[in-house]
């Protein structure tokens, strides 16, 4: 289901600006909504929507976007991508999910990339009005109330032994299972610092923020650029070392695991069979490679390939998600087994985020390393405390330890839980 507000006919003007006034990106954004997508330096942000629909599916998204693109005039000599006509979105994970995604296209957007920055302004049926947005300096600190969610520790354990029952009965071969934590922030909080605090400890990483949902992800479920299409496959996780020596040595664990690494064949499996129909001279690496994150090092393989028909970014989540890497194999199975297992909706958590353009172009993660907050609970100026949920998970396979998977989970905490405190 899904719909959308107004109906458009979008006037879009990018021009490029000097760098230098653009230093504090994240102050052009909203303190209690801030639209933001980052990453090594290349920032874009985003004011209030001139246009948005709610979407289940990317399906849905596409089919809206294609629509308000093909009525856009759009007036874009700098031409880097988010420049011109850009769009900001956040799908959940399951279509049968009760929280529904949304794809926002910014009044007013700023970004940043290499050496250069630009400003696109966006009016609804006739040439944009909007002024330059003005800086809103960083409100006060503050700290948040943490606790459990409704799947704990142990119970966590009990449901990857579930899970592996479902292995063994050979109902899936693998499944990904996630557990939740719930916590509270003040009223009126700056939900900016906790985006700064994100980008600051994991440049590497897609820091975002769109629609209440705030994080880091170290995954790129597909970005499309001028034809070609590339990905990056992340399954099988270990914590670091204490000191050089054991972090070497847990590198080398990890990459020898043949638990680890049967998992991420599984994920990169999934991602290449959903790109071949829509690609040319797909390549993947034969062994993955560990890469390394400031709490985790993770096994990764980067997938690319040439488009072979007129898909666009949105058209290619629609067959991309969900990949293995975050539900399972078989997929559509592995879905039922989360469903049955986890005694929460994940909304959000695990489905794509990111921007397209008008050309169909653009950079989608999986929401992980992140929180949702409930805006929608409290009303702008509300008095009252803004609840959010975080969750991480494992993917289960036939050997994994349960106490294990549960550990794992506590280090993928680990970001999302350092950058609000």
């Amino acid at each position: 289901m899904s719909s959308a507000l107004p109906p458009v006919k979008l006037c879009v003007v990018t021009r490029e600006v000097d760098p230098g006034t653009v230093e504090e990106l994240l102050e052009l954004t909203s303190p209690r909504d801030p639209l933001v997508w980052s990453r090594r330096g290349d920032v874009m942000v985003g004011g209030s929507a001139v246009a948005e629909m709610t979407a289940s599916t990317a399906a849905e998204a596409a089919r809206w976007w294609r629509g308000v693109c093909d009525n856009a005039e759009v007036d874009d000599p700098v031409g880097l991508p988010g420049t011109g006509l850009v769009a900001f979105g956040a799908l959940p994970f399951d279509a049968r999910s009760g929280r529904s995604g949304t794809l926002r296209v910014p009044e007013v957007l700023i970004g940043r990339r290499g050496g250069h920055a630009w400003i696109t302004h966006v009016g609804l049926g006739s040439a944009p009005t909007a002024d330059a947005p003005r800086p809103t300096p960083f409100g006060a600190h503050w700290a948040p109330t943490l606790g459990p969610g409704t799947l704990t520790p142990e119970g966590y354990q009990a449901a990857v032994r579930a899970g592996l029952d479902a292995i063994a009965a050979g109902e899936v071969e693998k499944v990904v299972l996630a557990r939740d934590i719930a916590g509270t922030v003040p009223p009126g909080a700056d939900l900016r610092r906790l985006v700064r605090a994100l980008s600051t400890a994991y440049p590497d990483t897609w820091t975002y923020a769109v629609d209440g949902l705030i994080g880091a992800s170290p995954e790129t479920l597909v970005t499309v650029a001028g034809g070609t299409v590339t990905a990056r496959v992340l399954a099988g996780t270990t914590a670091r070392g204490a000191d050089a020596d054991a972090d070497t040595a847990a590198s080398l664990a990890l990459a020898t695991s043949v638990k680890d690494l049967d998992e991420h064949e599984y994920a990169v499996q999934s991602v290449l069979r959903s790109l071949r129909p829509h690609t040319s001279a797909l390549v993947a690496a034969e062994e993955p490679f560990t890469l390394k994150l400031p709490n985790v090092w993770h096994l990764a393989t980067d997938v690319e390939g040439t488009l072979s028909d007129a898909a666009s970014a949105l058209d290619l989540l629609g067959a991309l998600h969900p990949t293995a890497a975050v539900a399972g194999t078989p997929t559509q199975v592995a879905m039922d087994v989360i469903r049955r297992l986890e005694p929460f909706d994940r909304g959000l958590y695990a489905g794509p985020v990111g921007w397209i353009d008008a050309a169909g172009d653009g950079e989608w993660a999986i929401a992980l390393r992140c929180a949702q907050f409930d805006l929608s609970a409290i009303p702008p100026g509300g008095r009252d405390d803004i609840p959010f949920t975080a969750h991480a998970g494992a993917g289960i396979v036939a050997g994994s330890d349960p106490e294990t998977e549960m550990l794992e989970t506590r280090v993928k905490f680990r970001p999302i839980v350092d950058a609000l405190a």
